[in-house]
């Protein structure tokens, strides 16, 4: 249970904060409590990328998962279709302890498979600058959306149309399982996709700050672990189309 601690009123005005809470309005004890949210979904969202790092580099270095991959597209779709599943699963269950966190590895371990695949067929060279270059967007983003927020601005204009480009994204990968594009169409369809991905992050982060309850840690965490994951491939997909 989280505990409201007592403040002076002449420590902070509980109308307009103290200049220094998360956002403009917020008091210190509701502040504090957000902040016990932020740093448990980020520690979350850290195991997950360090497993997800683990499994990839295991699935590119290993060659009996490697050709297990390659030579199998049932698994490979199943690996595909597992995470709508899980997600699913976890929107009914990210209450529940620990069948949460049992959840949320499976579907890690799922995507970080994927990754995996995807990173054994581009050079190493383009996954180090794609790595790179994920890390230094999503740390920009972050830093700017907090810095923002204290600010008083607000994000949640973007929800419409990041949905809306997301969509058209999806029906798009859709499109190209029939008609292939070439590789400048595929650097632009990266290009557009990092866009995005890097709205969402914005995006989500200020959900974070603002709108997420103490207990959709778990939903704070799979949104924007699927945000910088989905950034990451984009930013690969642009690197490796340009390389070709």
């Amino acid at each position: 249970m989280y505990e409201f601690k007592s403040v002076s009123n002449k420590d902070v005005d509980l109308e307009t904060g103290n200049g220094e809470t998360l956002y403009p309005g917020l008091g210190l004890g509701e502040d504090q409590l957000r902040w016990g949210l932020i740093r448990k979904v980020y520690s979350i969202l850290s195991v997950q990328l360090v497993l997800t790092t683990v499994v990839s580099a295991v699935t590119v270095l290993y060659a009996p998962i490697n050709d297990l991959l390659r030579g199998s597209a049932g698994l490979l779709l199943l690996l595909c279709i597992l995470p709508f599943f899980l997600v699913m699963v976890l929107h009914a269950y990210h209450q529940k302890h620990p069948v949460n966190l049992i959840l949320l590895g499976v579907f890690t371990v799922s995507l970080s498979f994927l990754v995996g695949a995807s990173c054994a067929n581009t050079d190493g060279k383009i996954v180090l600058e794609a790595l790179i270059l994920t890390s230094a967007v999503v740390l920009s983003l972050t830093g700017y959306t907090f810095w923002a927020a204290r600010k008083g601005q607000d994000f949640s204009f973007l929800g419409p149309i990041l949905f809306t480009g997301l969509i058209i994204l999806i029906l798009s990968s859709f499109i190209q399982v029939f008609f292939p594009l070439g590789s400048t169409s595929t650097a632009v369809y990266g290009g557009i996709s990092a866009l995005i991905f890097s709205g969402y992050i914005v995006y989500d982060t200020d959900n974070l700050i603002k709108r997420y309850t103490y207990d959709q840690y778990i939903l704070a965490s799979v949104a924007l672990y699927l945000d910088i994951l989905n950034l990451f491939l984009s930013i690969m997909r642009v690197l490796r189309s340009a390389d070709n």
